[in-house]
């Protein structure tokens, strides 16, 4: 008998931030393809007696090809277990969803796909800079900046227009290209900007410059991947005082309702069960 796949996004970092579809199937999976950016605290949901493989992609490390992870999820399937590919962030959003589900649709195998929250709005929520604002943006545009051929040439042009929000994923290395790139193709160097680091999670940091010292700046500041850049006048809107009180915010409910003693998942499965129920 086939079993299923479902594309599962586990949101950007921040456990509480899966959706209830999600956490169900992590839940009842019998077998887990789980990449690098899923956090330990999800991690944790899954069945003791779930068959779990690591496909996580770092930069220039990845530890199954995507071809690879293509054919697991068809054999997995195909041994009639019910299948989790898990994904940081949204698995149509940079996430490679769309390959995986052209491989198991052209195998037969059925499947579904489960939204998670990107990184970008996350960004938005856990830095309190919105991403479109009637003063500022009046448009969004997500790129991203490590192509699949290793190359950055992107239409420029269009990501240099004034009066939207460019968010660049898996830019970080290519940084100072990214805001050269835009300067020469017309955006103003005072343009604010700001790279964050390890969204909704405890290690969140941000650095906020304009575009022309973005770069050095984030360097100064030894931030590192994963980090999202956004670039656009709601950036100037950042503020480090309101960040913090976010973050305090959020952890300190946290911080309240756990022991010492306490597992991450058995801290987090009641929580979610409540809502299930609910």
């Amino acid at each position: 008998m086939m079993g299923k796949v479902s594309l599962v996004g586990a949101g950007s970092g921040d456990p509480e931030l899966l959706t209830l579809r999600a956490y169900r199937l992590i839940t009842q999976a019998q077998a887990v393809v789980y990449d690098h950016l899923v956090g330990d605290e999800v991690i944790a949901l899954i069945p003791a007696g779930a068959r779990r493989v690591y496909a996580g992609k770092e930069s220039g490390r990845h530890a199954l090809p995507q071809e690879e992870i293509n054919q697991l999820l068809v054999d997995l399937a195909g041994e009639g277990l019910d299948v989790v590919r898990l994904k940081g962030g949204d698995p149509f959003i940079f996430g490679r969803g769309g390959e995986e589900m052209e491989a198991l649709e052209a195998a037969g195998v059925p499947f579904e796909i489960v939204p998670g929250v990107t990184t970008a709005s996350a960004v938005g929520a856990y830095t309190g800079v919105p991403l479109t604002h009637r003063a500022h943006a009046c448009s969004l545009i997500l790129t991203t900046g490590h192509l699949k051929d290793g190359t950055l040439d992107l239409d420029w042009q269009v990501l240099a227009r004034e009066r939207q929000t460019l968010v660049v994923y898996m830019g970080l290395a290519a940084l100072p290209q990214v805001c050269a790139e835009l300067i020469a193709h017309g955006l103003p160097a005072e343009t604010p900007g700001m790279v964050v680091q390890s969204a909704t999670t405890r290690r969140q940091r941000s650095v906020a410059a304009p575009l022309a010292e973005l770069a050095g700046k984030v360097a100064e500041a030894g931030l590192r991947s994963p980090a999202l850049i956004v670039i656009g006048a709601v950036a100037g809107g950042y503020s480090a005082q309101r960040e913090a009180a976010l973050l305090a915010a959020r952890f300190a409910t946290v911080d309240a309702g756990k022991t010492a003693k306490t597992a991450p998942a058995k801290r987090l499965a009641p929580r979610l069960r409540t809502a299930v129920a609910a």
